[in-house]
């Protein structure tokens, strides 16, 4: 007859620290949550979503924005985190398509002021048929303002004016000259690499002061 062990069973739940996390310092260090981690957790990567609206707690359609943080750090009960990326819910971006309308989309990888690189997707629908040469125009559009706005703002500032669709609303203003829009967006956001050295961003503008998402 085989004897079984009876040592005493590791609870790794009660092993477990909870700890309140904050937005990144782009959305003002809002508290998105409170989550379980583990010893090995604690030194960051694990990532945490929310919506745009259960930060701002403004305008019913920021539900739609869909926000992840990864924990960058932790200090006590505290986790730090940055911005992941961002996107349109599925819905949304259903609810954006119409029949007879064209899309332009566009994408593409930008290096920020302080030398984070970003994935930018970027979206146009038009209000009626465009053809293949409106879509390209549209699309250096997008690419010149885009590079322009990455080029001149850390990572912070970059994210917190695609995110609430500022870079939209500009590549809209833009964009309208070549053809009747319907919507301009920056549908969704990617970090594909830190800087080998994070250097000390400058604070980005309080979340209030940029425009909401272009209609």
């Amino acid at each position: 007859m085989v004897k079984r062990a009876t040592g005493k069973v590791k609870d790794k739940w009660k092993a477990k620290q909870w700890v309140t996390v904050l937005a990144s310092p782009s959305f003002g260090n809002a508290p998105i949550g409170r989550v379980p981690l583990t010893d090995t957790e604690r030194s960051g990567g694990r990532v945490v979503e929310t919506t745009l609206y259960d930060i701002l707690k403004q305008d019913p359609q920021h539900y739609s924005f869909k926000l992840y943080f990864q924990i960058d750090k932790v200090e006590g009960e505290t986790a730090y985190t940055v911005l992941k990326g961002h996107e349109y819910s599925r819905e949304y971006l259903r609810s954006l398509m119409r029949r007879g309308s064209s899309m332009s989309d566009f994408i593409k990888d930008y290096t920020t002021k302080d030398g984070y690189i970003v994935r930018v997707y970027c979206v146009a629908l038009s209000q009626g048929r465009m053809n293949s040469s409106k879509k390209h125009e549209i699309r250096v559009v997008m690419d010149r303002i885009i590079s322009e706005r990455s080029a001149s703002l850390t990572y912070d500032q970059f994210v917190q004016e695609t995110v609430l669709q500022k870079v939209a609303s500009d590549v809209y203003n833009e964009a309208k000259k070549v053809t009747r829009l319907r919507h301009v967006g920056v549908r969704k956001t990617k970090l594909v690499k830190k800087p080998a050295t994070d250097q000390v961003p400058a604070p980005a503008p309080p979340v209030e002061a940029i425009a909401a998402p272009a209609a």
